[in-house]
């Protein structure tokens, strides 16, 4: 029970809800909708709904009567400064002292069978309030009289729910416990050079890792990391940006990575928002009026990881950290963390150090600018071009109003551009099979010249043409490489190592260039691209079948609206040399790349908890696995190992190829197998089976299953 608070009591008629909402849309709104949002408050959503009906329907005047929904009472009590702009800001927890986030478990179920209307109130009445409300000054809510178990049971008793619920939120400035985390937990967060975890409960199996505090943390040891690299007098500040992207958690971590840079004397910069490459570009813009350079930048975002999940991205004007950075942060941050533990975590105020700055408009203003001067300075070089945007309702958006149509571009079927964090409609991934269908049928249905689809944060993409042919993975590299080999005759193309032979043969054969297959992982491809330029073998483009692609002319940044940049001044040039044939200046561009029948990945799991394992890592278990099949490969004439690879065991054999290899951060064997048959296919899948099969440990099901006869 909350204590020292003078109550108000707070309750909605939810018919009238109901009515005012079925009014504003002109469709009926099913009353599941008003169950689950007044249920439980989370602040990503009830909250904004709340405050945006009280003040766009005149819902105002029914607030604090008594009017239950069915026949379930909801009452929040709530110390009346903070109703509005305390509850936006806050996390609302099962006890005062656990520390544990509490979120809507089942919010995404309701929200997945009532997506049109969802998707269409956040937009439309939400997310104007978000910035225009009073800053919180309190310390945290916590519920005190239902636990977390009766909440996840909540949906079982939607309909006939007798039991009156009565919730109490207490707003105290004391210091909140946190549970004890050291630095094993602290480096389980990094995956690559980047990092990632849980920030929204609600997946059984995925308890939240990436809370307020450590993503605190996180963020005063970058300040700290960026202050030991940047030696700058005691006369400036140093200066950090800060970008999100749609994900529902967003404004929480904004606002401790706001907290944790501010606690070390840094300058914040928040931009709402935003892209990853724009993150990094404002590390390099100079404009004060921007409040750039940024001296360092950080985007938040796990790509197109489930809406549960969040991360962290970071730059400086040398590009985006490295491996060995982000482990020093994290070990960093685990030493802070303690220091919370010692001390105590509270919440503090670091309004003062914040400044917000629409820096999208600048990004975007850029890319404009680089189609037009491809183009030869024409205002609107892509006059008359119809090109639809699917953003996967990601930070991506914006490309249609601010890049396309100044360009001149008709924009009109473009779809899920409005930013929603639970990803209704598709995951915002390019290689994911349905949001390629999604873009592809856009295309079609619109008879457009172009597709153009991104991921959440926009540092993939890749596009459909005229006809509804996919221009991704190994088409979209082939693309890119021979639009750079026109520009830069010989140069070395640096991909992944899932990257076909026929597209070697291409880029090769056909375009003059080398190709230069290396390991997995966008930035390893960008910092071996980087690598060669030192030695002296030219190269200009590093670029992943993922669709993460970066040139050397842009400052090696992996950006997907720049890689559609290149695609857009090969449509304005063709244009203005007189072509009208829509994309087809780019389907030509890939004419002549042989394409395998078949393409499989199968993932092998390697089971941890397995005796065959014998102490040892999963990684040291993949090892094994991949050395034995590179013996068992030596003897088989049938069979040849690549004479260069820098990843797992590459073979040819019976007119196509495998590639096995160990997941960078799992405990998985991604196998990749491309033949002319599925015949083929199934040979080499066999050989695999064949070496692997004394790997107890190793869960072959899914190579067993593509083998089995048809």
């Amino acid at each position: 029970m909350a204590l020292g608070l003078r109550r108000v009591v707070v309750e909605v008629d939810s018919m009238t809800v109901l009515r005012l909402l079925s009014q504003r849309y002109g469709r009926e709104v099913p009353m599941t909708i008003v169950q689950h949002i007044f249920i439980f408050l989370n602040r990503d959503w009830s909250i904004k709904f709340v405050h945006a009906y009280r003040e766009a329907n005149a819902v105002a005047d029914r607030l604090a009567k008594s009017v239950p929904f069915g026949s379930l009472e909801f009452r929040i009590f709530v110390d009346p400064p903070h109703f509005i702009s305390a509850l936006l800001q806050v996390d609302c927890t099962t006890s005062a002292m656990s520390g544990k986030v509490v979120q809507n478990v089942f919010i995404a179920q309701f929200y997945q069978q009532n997506r049109q209307f969802g998707t269409q109130y956040q937009r439309d009445c939400c997310a104007p309030y978000t910035r225009t409300l009073p800053p919180f000054h309190g310390g945290k809510l916590a519920w005190t009289s239902i636990s977390s178990m009766q909440m996840r049971n909540l949906p079982n008793y939607q309909s006939g729910f007798v039991n009156r619920g009565t919730f109490y939120c207490s707003a105290a400035s004391s210091a909140t416990a946190i549970p004890s985390l050291d630095k094993v937990d602290f480096l389980k967060l990094q995956n690559g050079s980047d990092i990632r975890g849980v920030a929204v409960s609600g997946v059984e199996g995925e308890p939240v890792n990436l809370t307020e505090p450590v993503t605190e943390a996180i963020a005063a040891a970058f300040a700290a990391w960026l202050l030991d690299r940047k030696k700058v007098d005691a006369s400036r500040k140093l200066r950090v940006s800060i970008g999100h992207d749609s994900r529902i958690s967003a404004q929480q971590l904004q606002d401790a990575v706001s907290r944790g840079i501010a606690s070390g004397g840094l300058e914040v910069v928040q931009y709402g928002l935003a892209s990853t490459p724009a993150m990094f570009n404002s590390t390099l813009t100079e404009d004060e009026a921007f409040l750039c350079p940024a001296d360092g930048a950080i985007m938040i975002t796990a790509s197109h990881l489930p809406y549960n999940r969040n991360g962290f991205k970071f730059f400086t004007n040398a590009g985006g950290l490295g491996k060995s950075d982000i482990k020093d942060i994290l070990e960093r941050a685990a030493n802070i963390y303690s220091d919370f533990l010692a001390k105590g975590y509270s919440v503090k105020n670091a309004s003062e150090s914040v400044k917000k700055v629409d820096y999208m408009i600048v990004y975007a203003s850029d890319l404009v600018k680089a189609v037009r001067k491809a183009a030869g300075n024409i205002e609107k070089p892509l006059e008359g071009f119809h090109v639809v945007v699917d953003a996967g309702n990601g930070a991506g958006g914006f490309f249609a109003a601010k890049v396309l149509e100044p360009l001149g571009a008709i924009t009109s079927g473009s779809q899920f551009l409005e930013p929603d964090g639970m990803f209704p409609n598709h995951i915002p991934n390019p290689e994911d099979k349905a949001a390629m269908k999604a873009i592809t049928e856009a295309v079609l249905s619109n008879k457009a010249d172009l597709g153009i689809i991104f991921d959440t944060d926009v540092d993939r993409s890749a596009a459909v043409d005229s006809t509804g042919r996919e221009l991704n993975r190994n088409r979209l590299i082939a693309l890119m490489s021979a639009i750079v080999l026109e520009e830069h005759p010989g140069t070395t193309i640096v991909t992944d190592s899932v990257t076909s032979d026929g597209l070697t043969s291409f880029i090769e054969k056909k375009l003059g260039g080398k190709h230069h297959r290396f390991k997995r992982g966008y930035k390893n491809v960008i910092d071996e691209a980087i690598r060669l330029n030192s030695v002296g073998e030219e190269s200009h483009l590093a670029i992943e079948t993922s669709g993460h692609g970066a040139l050397k002319e842009n400052h090696w940044l992996d950006d997907g609206a720049y890689l559609m940049v290149k695609l857009l001044n090969k449509l304005a040039s063709a244009r203005a040399s007189g072509r009208v044939d829509g994309s087809k200046v780019l389907t030509d561009l890939v004419e002549g790349l042989e394409e395998p029948a078949i393409a499989v990945e199968l993932r092998l799991k390697i089971n941890q908890s397995h005796p065959d394992l014998k102490g040892r890592s999963f990684r040291e278990y993949g090892e094994a696995v991949l050395k034995h099949l590179e013996n068992s490969i030596a003897s088989n004439p049938k069979l040849q190992k690549a004479p260069v690879n820098y990843e797992g065991v590459r073979v040819s054999g019976f007119g196509g190829w495998f590639l096995l290899r160990l997941s960078l951060h799992d405990p998985v064997l991604p196998l990749n197998i491309e033949a002319p048959s599925h015949e083929d296919a199934v040979k080499l899948g066999l050989e695999v089976a064949s070496a692997v099969k004394e790997f107890q440990a190793l869960d072959t099901s899914a190579l067993d299953k593509f083998v089995q006869p048809q």
